[in-house]
């Protein structure tokens, strides 16, 4: 794992208590669903919508991804989509890249980004899709919610065996203003410690 991001990491367990009690509760949910999958020898899909699959969706797929592997949690796989597609937005690629990962922008209108935590793991290719991509599963998988929006406006996601709201407020709202960068690592930083506290659940549940 890259340095920067190991520095990074290494705060985010001490975090934890920062976590409301109710957000607890609703990642606990989604770590109880994942160890039931790998209990029972199967893989243990999650895929993260949001609205435009551009920010926390992004976010949220790529940091429990990094916490599975941190956790040594095998067969997650992490997906995301929206309700529409746009592209993944340049600040919050280049929040990540604060953190520490290794970001490949191959350019275009939405860009197939290629994210590195580790020189020696294939990179996650991250792009803006509808969640119900050909590249996302279409069967047997969580649906988190990570926007009210698209929990309120897509109360249906097809093929989803579970669906939990797990929602964040949008950074977008500081786009264009002397907090951007502030808030983009906030909300990147805030779900990180999230999903590695959900990953950490699912760790102590298959013990």
């Amino acid at each position: 794992m890259y340095t920067t991001l190991k520095t990074y990491l290494s705060n985010l367990e001490s975090n934890f208590d920062s976590i409301p009690t109710s957000r607890k509760n609703d990642l606990e949910k989604v770590a109880d669903y994942a160890g039931s999958k790998l209990g029972h020898d199967e893989t243990a899909k999650l895929n993260f919508i949001c609205t435009h699959n551009s920010r926390r969706s992004h976010l949220a797929q790529i940091w429990t991804a990094v916490a599975a592997s941190h956790y040594n949690v095998n067969d997650i796989e992490t997906y995301s989509g929206g309700t529409e597609a746009t592209a993944f937005n340049p600040r919050a690629v280049a929040a990540l890249e604060r953190a520490g990962f290794q970001i490949e922008n191959p350019g275009g209108e939405n860009p197939r980004y290629k994210v590195r935590f580790d020189e020696d793991s294939d990179p996650m290719i991250c792009f803006s899709k509808t969640f119900d991509d050909p590249v996302n599963p279409d069967s047997g998988f969580a649906a988190i919610m990570t926007c009210s929006d698209a929990d309120e406006n897509c109360p249906f996601v097809p093929g989803a065996e579970f669906r939990k709201p797990i929602t964040y407020r949008d950074p977008k709202e500081s786009d264009g203003t002397e907090k951007e960068t502030e808030t983009y690592d906030e909300r990147c930083k805030q779900i990180a410690t999230q999903m590695f506290y959900m990953m950490s659940l699912t760790n102590r549940n298959l013990k």
